[in-house]
């Protein structure tokens, strides 16, 4: 008999602001079960159509840097001018229940989650090309010419990181993005080293009788 280990996958996802990385992760929501998607805080403001605890928890520059001081993330960075951060609470409760918990946070961040968590899962989602990466900052508008530069900028410092991930997936197809996504974490489930025991009880003694078992053994063959 083999035990493996239960526990859920901590999955990091990163990749370029406009890459699509929160719209790949609704998706994944929808084709497989035990995935629970964690909810950042951030400094910025909200944009339109974006609900308070569902896409972020909107918090003002002060009050996120109290809850620095309280130690209450389990990572957070600056970027773009705006603190983002991840909250400790639940996501330990949601890996013992043997969830796979999704961080959706930038590589600053998913730098010190990889020095905090050995045993994290690192995935970078890509743009098809980085001509679409600007189209889709552009059409999207909800920021300035000045903010979408310093993004598109930012972008190529961020794909610089990608040996620091173990996966990489090109987003062009959002269904297509998600499939491989659910398929990386059924595939992280039969690693070996989430196997815990390996029971072989009176093993040497099964053997022995399968090798005289009649069925198994003809007295006429020469060897």
């Amino acid at each position: 008999m083999i035990k493996t280990n239960k526990k859920g996958s901590l999955v990091v996802i990163s990749g370029p602001s406009g890459c699509g990385k929160d719209t790949v992760c609704n998706k994944l929501l929808d084709i497989k079960d035990n995935v629970w998607i964690s909810i950042s805080c951030t400094s910025r403001k909200p944009r339109e159509g974006e609900i308070e605890g569902k896409h972020y928890y909107f918090l003002s520059k002060d009050d996120f840097e109290k809850k620095i001081k309280e130690d209450y993330f389990l990572e957070y960075a600056c970027y773009n001018d705006c603190y983002y951060g991840t909250p400790k609470e639940h996501i330990k409760k949601h890996l013992d229940n043997g969830e796979d918990v999704i961080l959706i946070i930038e590589v600053q961040g998913a730098l010190k989650i990889k020095h905090l968590i050995k045993e994290a899962l690192f995935i970078f989602i890509l743009p098809p090309s980085m001509k679409e990466l600007k189209e889709r900052l552009i059409n999207r508008g909800t920021e300035t010419e000045d903010k979408i530069l310093k993004r598109f900028e930012t972008a190529y410092k961020e794909i610089n990181e990608l040996n620091k991930y173990n996966y990489v997936v090109v987003n062009d197809d959002i269904n297509e993005t998600a499939l491989k996504i659910a398929s990386i974490l059924k595939a992280e489930k039969c690693r070996v080293d989430r196997i815990e025991e390996i029971y072989l009880d009176n093993i040497e003694e099964k053997m022995h009788e399968t090798l005289m078992n009649k069925k198994f053994i003809n007295k006429d063959i020469e060897i």
